[in-house]
């Protein structure tokens, strides 16, 4: 595929123009310098990427470095300004230094992905003050414990005082941030009480248990003592080291890390006070505005305004209820389509039971999905993931009622693997009938193989391999969930509803985050409109409602970024028509890693460029 793109554009004007290209003289100078000015840039990505990674001690773990190892990121705003004074000084250099006029199409693509990336953190950068910086569902305060437990590896003794290590530098890390969510209230950031309820019953989960308390071990010390039981039975380590690791990381535990997350429980508890006595969205604050559209371009990469999203939103709710009609129709259910959800809502054959079994039969399914799914792959994708995969329950001081299945990425190197984690807390909000799309989407062939393939892209700069677009990402997982159906999945009619339910959950997203954030609706209204066009479980509908809350834009990036991959997708169907082959067009989008929508057109308008110049 490489060699493909490349071939056709040495003279193409859209990237390079070389007015002899007819001659062959004037064509090897051309190419030399091509070759040259790539070369030279791709070194310059790799050396200023590494100086980017070295500003983050986590990056480098998640990466499988263990240099820093024994330190985390530092999360003051001081850090940001710097950060920020940094990557707009060497995008200055990039410009000043490099033509990119003259560089192959690869290279031109990763100088455009650089500067886009530059441009929106700039932007981003001025809205500092208008984020949250704690939310129920992703934030730092259970993030960073996730991260100790599942991304340090220890291997060493010395990798032990290195977590260790870690673990004190934790509590400063929560002293910051709740410093900083504290100061961004006085720029108009007021938390809504169910925010800052879970922030403190999830911060009291990691300080219950020992060393804190009576009980069993809390999360962080019983993987402290995994962790040293690990080294002890490889004779790594003797009892007397063993020992001396256990008492400095219960001090480490105690004398730092309770601290600062009492610090937070106290700042949260006594922020319920200032909470809005009704939800509704940024449109609230002096600069909600503005916000928001930076919010919806960030996670967009287009310039749609919060009406047509939300214009949009309301023409897919409309497809998509009268295909659900449809099925139902199929289905012989003889009610109305608001009869049938309340049957896929409260029907116990589409349920598991509330218990440790139900929950366990979850996982297995999902994993039984996936295993069938990833037998087909070949037919539809040339590039294949080497990653492993897996199937978890969320661990239980972050896991939440109904909050919605996500993935978390492997490492590179593959010795950590991509994680598909489950919310298993409420088996009622987790209905049969959706869960295999969503195990499309968050495993094969959605975000497991997409960040897997990135990351396995060695020609590709590693900035561009660790690169996320929302847009791309979300849209992708969303398109793959479309996708399992042309490989054969959903042969039970029943999940193919299910598949049409997290359809048709993305496209109300598009009504419910605008309407939120820029119609002024209240959260209760949101969740009316919800129910109203979905049979989604009143948990799992108030759990989403309040996700775009306190993530203004995000969730509108999963439709626009599926609509956006299908649009190429038959573009390029109407140019090849019986030529077309699905697994090219899949590795052209995968191959470029995470690309912003004007840049991802850019290569299935070159692949399609390519066809043409040949056939003339």
């Amino acid at each position: 595929m490489k060699t493909y793109i490349l071939g056709f554009l040495v003279c193409s004007s859209a990237f390079v123009t070389f007015p002899a290209c007819t001659a062959d003289t004037a064509i090897r100078q051309n190419v030399q310098t091509v070759q040259r000015e790539s070369a030279r840039l791709n070194q310059w990505f790799e050396d200023t990427f590494r100086q980017q990674q070295q500003q983050s001690p986590m990056q480098l773990s998640r990466a499988g470095s263990k240099q820093d190892y024994d330190k985390l990121d530092d999360f003051s705003e001081q850090a940001l300004i710097q950060r920020q004074m940094w990557l707009d000084t060497v995008t200055a250099q990039m410009i000043a230094e490099f033509n990119p006029e003259l560089l192959d199409t690869e290279t031109r693509t990763s100088y455009d992905l650089w500067l886009y990336q530059q441009q929106m953190a700039e932007q981003g950068h001025k809205f500092r003050h208008a984020d949250y910086i704690f939310n129920q569902m992703f934030s730092l305060h259970a993030s960073l414990p996730q991260f100790l437990i599942n991304s340090h590896r220890v291997e060493t003794e010395q990798d032990m005082w290195d977590y260790i290590s870690r673990l004190n530098h934790l509590g400063r890390a929560i002293s910051q941030l709740t410093e900083r969510a504290a100061a961004n209230v006085e720029h108009g950031v007021i938390y809504p009480a169910f925010a800052l309820q879970a922030i403190a019953e999830q911060s009291k989960r990691l300080l219950t248990g020992q060393p804190f308390n009576d009980g069993d071990a809390a999360p962080l010390w019983q993987d402290t003592l995994s962790k040293i039981t690990g080294l002890q039975q490889q004779a790594l380590i003797n009892d007397v080291q063993a020992d001396a690791l256990k008492k400095a990381a219960q001090k480490a535990l105690l004398q730092q890390v309770a601290p600062a997350y009492q610090q937070l429980i106290n700042w949260s508890n006594a922020s319920i006070a200032l909470a809005p006595p009704i939800n509704s969205g940024i449109w609230q604050r002096p600069n909600g505005k503005d916000y928001y559209a930076y919010q919806l371009a960030f996670h967009t990469s287009t310039k749609m305004t919060a009406e047509a999203i939300h214009q949009l939103g309301l023409t897919e709710v409309k497809r998509l209820t009268a295909e659900m009609d449809q099925l139902k129709q199929q289905l012989k259910f003889t009610g109305s389509l608001a009869d049938f959800f309340n049957f896929i809502r409260q029907d116990p054959r589409f349920f598991y039971p509330d218990t440790d079994e139900g929950r366990q039969a979850y996982l297995a399914d999902s994993r039984s999905y996936l295993a069938k799914i990833e037998q087909k792959l070949p037919d539809y994708f040339g590039l294949l993931p080497s990653a492993p995969l897996e199937v978890r329950r969320v661990e239980a001081y972050r896991e939440q009622a109904g909050a919605a299945q996500h993935y978390m990425a492997g490492s590179p190197d593959g010795s950590t693997p991509g994680v598909y984690y489950a919310h298993l807390a409420d088996m009622a909000a987790m209905p049969k009938p959706e869960m295999e799309a969503i195990a499309y989407h968050e495993g094969l062939p959605g975000h497991h193989l997409q960040i897997s393939i990135a990351q396995q892209l060695l020609h590709l700069p590693t900035f561009r391999r660790s690169a996320r677009s929302t847009v791309y990402t979300e849209g992708w997982a969303l398109y793959a969930e479309f996708l399992a159906k042309e490989m054969g999945a959903y042969q039970d009619p029943y999940n193919e509803f299910g598949r049409l339910m997290t359809e048709i959950w993305r496209a109300v997203r598009l009504v419910v985050d605008t309407g939120l954030h820029e119609k002024q609706w209240t959260e209760q209204q949101a969740v009316d409109y919800f129910r109203q066009y979905t049979p989604i479980n009143d948990n799992a509908i108030i759990a989403e409602v309040q996700r775009y809350l306190m993530f203004p834009g995000q969730a509108t990036a999963f439709k626009i970024g599926m609509n956006e991959i299908l649009s190429m997708r038959s573009q390029a169907q109407a140019h090849f028509k019986d030529e077309f082959d699905i697994v090219k067009f899949h590795d052209i989008v995968l191959g470029g890693a995470a690309l912003p929508l004007h840049l991802l057109q850019q290569r299935i308008d070159s692949w399609i460029a390519a066809d043409q110049r040949q056939a003339d």
